[in-house]
């Protein structure tokens, strides 16, 4: 496929954008800039015509790298060889998803992306804080040998034997209650009531 003569203004114009911003930010000898300039143009060319050497392909993993890459205490990256607690992060700093990754380097589906120690640490400090329990759930009182006995009997029989304790307690009669009442607020007279002893 030939580059037609307003393809090739278009491919000169944007070589000369990228090697300006390229020099501006690194420092370069007269002697690199033609290079870099036919390297660039080259390189834009190459793509514009659908000619582009393919991209280098990623090696395949054997399982037994993939194993090995699972540890307890770590995830080992294929990007970087790093052991990370959890990959998600380290992922999305280079721009790839979990799927992506998997995809990227043949990994199964089913490749963790957070170490198992990690994992239950997480799952163990979650439970201590209370976090999966229900607000409202009230705490269950410890069971003893006195409720065994009434865990059989039915709802009667409980209240039968309620009533029968409250009738058993004798009630103060109200004349007594007065009689105690008076006899505490007795006041002797004083001299300025008026009233002789």
């Amino acid at each position: 496929m030939a580059i037609e003569a307003g393809e090739q203004d278009d491919l000169v114009e944007l070589t000369t954008r990228i090697v300006t911003a390229y020099a501006a930010g690194n420092h370069l000898s007269a002697t690199e800039l033609p290079e870099l300039i036919r390297g660039v143009h080259a390189s834009i060319q190459g793509l514009a015509s659908g000619s582009a050497q393919p991209t280098e392909k990623q090696r395949v993993l054997t399982p037994a790298e993939i194993r090995r890459s699972i540890q307890p205490n770590g995830l080992i990256s294929f990007e970087d060889g790093k052991a990370y607690k959890t990959l998600r992060r380290h992922l999305a700093r280079l721009g790839l998803t979990p799927e992506a990754y998997r995809a990227k380097w043949g990994l199964p589906v089913d490749y963790p992306m957070t170490a198992s120690a990690y994992s239950a640490q997480r799952s163990q400090l979650a439970r201590d804080l209370g976090l999966g329990k229900s607000r409202g759930a009230a705490p269950e009182a410890p069971f003893s040998a006195a409720d065994e006995g009434s865990t059989d009997r039915d709802d009667s029989s409980a209240d039968a034997e309620q009533s029968v304790t409250q009738d058993s307690i004798p009630e103060p009669e109200q004349a007594d209650i007065a009689d105690a009442f008076e006899e505490e607020i007795i006041r002797e007279p004083f001299d300025e009531d008026g009233i002789e002893p």
